[in-house]
C-alpha cells in the first residue's frame, strides 16, 4: 500500500487574467475538493498561497493553491510541507497536461516533469525528489511546440471546459482513495474514465 496523502497542490497562474486559462486546470480540481469538502481556502503569508484543510479518517488534509507563479510552485510547496514535515511521497500535485485530451485525468506516481514549469520547481525544491503523486488533468495538445505557451494561456472552448470539468469531478470522487493510501484503486476507478 502507498503512503496516503496529506498534502494536496493544485497548480496555477495567481491573478483573475488566468484563472480560466488551461494552464490552471489543477487550481479547477482544488476548489472543487475543496467544495465536496465544505472548506474554503484562505490566503496565508507563510506558505505563498491559498490553504484550507479537512479532516479525513482522523487525519488532517491540507489543501495548497500557490500564488506564485507556476515557474515557482516549489516555493509555495516546500514551505507548507517543510513546516508541517510531510514528505514528497505524501504529496498530490495536480496539473495540466498536454498529453491527454480533456475529458481525461489520470493518477500516477513519480515521474519527471514533462517539461511543465510547475513540476520542474517542486522536484527541484524538493531535493530532487520525483516521488510525489500527480494528477494530470487533460488539456489536449494544440498540435505543435511553438503553440503550446498561447494554448495553456487561453480558455478552453465552453465544450472543452465542461469535459475538463466533468474529469475534474471524477478525480474528485476517487480522491479518497489516494488519502487511504490506495494508489491502485483512485488509478483503477480515474483511468477507465472518459468524459
Amino acid at each position: 500500500m502507498a503512503e496516503s496523502v496529506r498534502l494536496i497542490v493544485g497548480l496555477g497562474n495567481p491573478g483573475p487574467e488566468y484563472d480560466a486559462t488551461r494552464h490552471n486546470a489543477g487550481v479547477w480540481y482544488i476548489d472543487a475538493l475543496a467544495r465536496a469538502q465544505g472548506v474554503f481556502l484562505n490566503e496565508d503569508k507563510k506558505y505563498f498561497g491559498l490553504t484550507a484543510t479537512f479532516q479525513f479518517d482522523g487525519e488532517t488534509v491540507r489543501l495548497l493553491v500557490p500564488n506564485t507563479f507556476m515557474n515557482r510552485s516549489g516555493q509555495a510547496t516546500s514551505a507548507l510541507a517543510n513546516f508541517f514535515k510531510i514528505p514528497p511521497s505524501q504529496m498530490l500535485v495536480a496539473h495540466d497536461e498536454l498529453d491527454l485530451p480533456p475529458g481525461v485525468a489520470r493518477f500516477k506516481q513519480g515521474g519527471g516533469h514533462g517539461g511543465h514549469n510547475g513540476l520542474r520547481d517542486i522536484i527541484a525544491r524538493h531535493g530532487n525528489s520525483r516521488d510525489f503523486h500527480r494528477l494530470r488533468i487533460g488539456i489536449g495538445h494544440p498540435g505543435s511546440a511553438d503553440l503550446v505557451t498561447p494554448h495553456v494561456l487561453n480558455k478552453p472552448s465552453r465544450h472543452d471546459r465542461d469535459l475538463i470539468d466533468k474529469a475534474i469531478d471524477e478525480a474528485v470522487r476517487h480522491t479518497p482513495d489516494l488519502l487511504r493510501g490506495e494508489l491502485n484503486a483512485a488509478m483503477n476507478g480515474l483511468n477507465g474514465f472518459r468524459a
